[in-house]
């Protein structure tokens, strides 16, 4: 709460208190800032000292006030320059037709770049995960809590790892370009249980399952490449390809998996290059992909010449038999993409990507230019785990920990008055909750608790009653009544 105090005014105090979360990102560009009513109430003070500090804010170049819209963020970061316009000055292609979701026109007939709304800022995510200010368990982390994922048996590798001279050894020398051997072996061994048959060679292991999807784009796309993603959909990577000049193709992600009308008028249109798919337990809806659905983004990719990066990042929660795109391909047009931070350890980034051998020594080439080689001692110490059967044993009882606490959360959730748009399954939690997000999630940041606003999972920042909610993190009760009440308050 605000407090009057001979140091400081209401007016700076709350002006501070904005200023800070801009910087540390907690508001992201291009987002609304309550309206004076709404903030002169949330803080108990005056509209005249809203107003007051508000101006700060502009004075200081942190907002920009738009007329009969309110107060905004500002966006300081410089546009990535306009696409080209499709050979020929072709125009934009026909929206869909049937009710489908609208194509973004990339081009008009002039052949003049059409504008495009700021794409999300998913740092203000990012900074997020790591702005830890309370012990209180946070519903838009991304992550299982540290309790859930600490194990004897990784100190234990790591010493058995470093012990004689192996310290030294894998200090003072670089690793093998594709990364250790052995963990690259027991990868293969992995990938064979999930029917993903790729030999040691084919695997490149990389700075965690982030670093993969990075190499991949950078590999096989330039600036302007148009890549169809899911939406919603995971904000680091739309925000992460968008940094590269991608051209972004957003397919609405249904039950079953995408929408493959949106996807056979975007190839028609536009010869996209790629298509990134998170098929199992998708961030952030929880929806598994079907095998019909499957065999159709196949048939489109080898009828229109694209390639698919299979982002398998929860496959330690997910059940092995569950339909993936590589498993039925091959890996012919499919790049597999995979890590262990949501496991086991997120600050040993290791992460991993199994390819076509046509493809592999592309992008090694890439890998060696950004990074030359990965730590040897941690991949060492990871195939130990693999090869003892330590991270299946662990897998299984996070599974049975998420379980358990997946039927909590959504009891309390729906409780609390939530509607799910997606069915909970999973790590997360696709949740209506009726009201603004971003808004709410500034009223929940007073309260100490960080949201994921569904604006962050879209390509183009759009208004959204949804949120995510990872529900290792929402099984606390009082969570749910500070929601509850927030709620009550903003309808």
């Amino acid at each position: 709460m605000l407090m009057k105090s001979a140091a400081q005014s209401l007016t700076e105090q709350l002006s501070a208190r904005f200023a800070q979360r801009i910087r540390d990102r907690l508001l992201a560009p291009g987002a609304r800032l309550p309206s004076v009513r709404q903030c002169a109430a949330q803080h108990a003070v005056s509209p005249s000292t809203v107003v007051a500090a508000y101006d700060q804010l502009l004075a200081q170049g942190l907002v920009e006030a738009r007329p009969q819209r309110g107060f905004y963020v500002r966006e300081t970061r410089q546009e990535p320059p306009a696409p080209p316009a499709p050979a020929g000055g072709a125009g934009p292609a026909a929206p869909p037709a049937g009710g489908a979701a609208a194509l973004p026109a990339w081009g008009t007939a002039t052949g003049a770049a059409a504008p495009r709304p700021a794409p999300i800022d998913a740092t203000a995510l990012i900074r997020g995960m790591f702005h830890q200010a309370n012990d209180k368990p946070q519903p838009g982390m991304g992550v299982l809590p540290p309790e859930w994922l600490a194990s004897s048996f990784m100190p234990a590798a790591v010493r058995k790892v470093v012990q004689g001279r192996g310290l030294e050894q894998f200090s003072l020398a670089y690793g093998e370009p594709k990364g250790d051997s052995g963990l690259r072996r027991a990868l293969s061994a992995k990938l064979a249980a999930l029917n993903v048959h790729a030999a040691p060679e084919h695997i490149i292991t990389t700075v965690g399952a982030t670093h993969a999807l990075d190499i991949v784009s950078r590999a096989l796309l330039r600036p302007g490449d148009p890549v169809m993603v899911e939406e919603p959909g995971w904000a680091v990577e739309f925000a992460r390809l968008n940094a590269l000049g991608m051209r972004l193709l957003p397919v609405p992600r249904r039950a079953d998996g995408p929408d493959l009308e949106v996807m056979e008028r975007y190839c028609e249109a536009h010869q996209p290059r790629l298509y990134v798919s998170v098929s199992v337990f998708h961030n952030p809806t929880g929806y598994s992909l079907s095998p019909g659905s499957a065999h159709r983004v196949l048939q489109l990719a080898t009828r229109h010449g694209f390639h698919i990066v299979e982002d398998d990042t929860y496959s330690h929660i997910a059940p092995t038999h569950a339909p993936r795109l590589c498993a039925l391909d091959g890996l012919q047009r499919t790049i597999h993409v995979g890590g262990f931070a949501k496991i086991l350890a997120p600050n040993w980034r290791v992460g991993f990507l199994a390819a076509h051998p046509s493809l592999i020594e592309k992008l090694l080439d890439t890998k060696l230019l950004a990074t030359l080689t990965t730590p040897a001692l941690l991949e060492k110490a990871l195939a130990l785990c693999m090869e003892q059967g330590q991270l299946r044993r662990h897998s299984e009882r996070i599974r049975t920990r998420l379980d358990a606490a997946r039927s909590r959360s959504v009891k309390l959730a729906l409780q609390a008055g939530c509607r799910f748009a997606a069915e909970p399954a999973g790590m997360f939690g696709w949740v209506d909750t009726g009201v603004d997000t971003d808004a709410l999630a500034q009223r929940l940041l007073d309260e100490g608790y960080l949201l994921a606003p569904g604006s962050l999972f879209h390509a183009e920042r759009k208004p959204s009653t949804l949120m995510r909610i990872n529900f290792a993190t929402t099984q606390d009760a009082a969570f749910w009544k500070v929601y509850a009440r927030t709620v009550r308050s903003m309808a």
